[in-house]
């Protein structure tokens, strides 16, 4: 899994992963994170299909997007990336945040989507859900990155899950506070920008997350899975919100 790096518009670069042949699978991971998170899927996918895992702004590789850019921006940088990739309409699927940007560029540039998956995704929050969330956006933003506060929420304490929550700590804990402080304030402000938009996404969808996840909720999957004319639901017993 050797990363390249793909030139885009005024000097800006995006780092991915581009493993395999075929149809073409777009991996977009969550924040604080980086293309190899996804390294159980890439190397199962890539059998079959080219799958391109990418840095999100301000993450691994790739350049930082504007301090004050929201989910919408990020959006447009996505498509913006797909356009540069010039490989067609891509099967696309997004984690956490990356769940939130695949789905807006599902809604906002449709021809670049063939299918859809969004895993572990926040929609239409609880107000107490909204503001727990926010106040840790303005946490960040003020320099207090916590690391062990995730680390809690995704995973739980055993053995089988110690190596993965190792590898996410480094990730976070290597990670430019003003990059993760803009990509996490884009996840707290996120979850409703689309909610209404669901109904137009056409493609065939799938809404997955960890059936134990406290943020990214079953009661959210339901939701999103309901408000898709072609979506279908997957739980994953046992599991929190790594799911990948």
């Amino acid at each position: 899994m050797t990363p390249r790096i793909l030139p885009l518009s005024e000097g800006a670069r995006v780092c991915l992963i581009d493993a395999g042949q075929g149809e073409p699978v777009v991996l977009i991971h969550g924040v604080g994170l980086r293309a190899e998170a996804w390294a159980p899927q890439i190397a199962a996918l890539s059998r079959t299909h080219r799958v391109l895992a990418v840095d999100m702004p301000g993450h691994g590789g790739s350049s930082p997007i504007a301090p004050d850019s929201r989910l919408p921006d990020f959006v447009a940088w996505m498509a913006s990336v797909l356009r540069a990739l010039d490989c067609g309409p891509v099967n696309l699927a997004g984690h956490s945040m990356g769940a939130l940007v695949a789905a807006g560029v599902a809604v906002e540039h449709p021809a670049l989507v063939r299918r859809l998956a969004v895993m572990n995704a926040v929609f239409r929050r609880s107000p107490d859900a909204r503001a727990a969330v926010r106040a840790r956006a303005e946490e960040i933003a003020g320099g207090r990155l916590d690391i062990e506060g995730p680390l809690s929420r995704w995973f739980d304490s055993s053995a089988t899950e110690a190596e993965a929550r190792a590898k996410v700590a480094g990730w976070l804990g290597g990670m430019d506070v003003g990059a993760y402080a803009t990509a996490y304030r884009a996840f707290a402000e996120g979850d409703a920008i689309y909610a209404d938009r669901w109904c137009g996404i056409a493609v065939p969808v799938l809404v997955l997350t960890g059936a134990l996840d406290p943020n990214s909720t079953p009661a959210m999957a339901r939701a999103m899975a309901g408000a898709a004319p072609h979506a279908r639901l997957r739980l994953i017993e046992g599991h929190r919100h790594m799911v990948n």
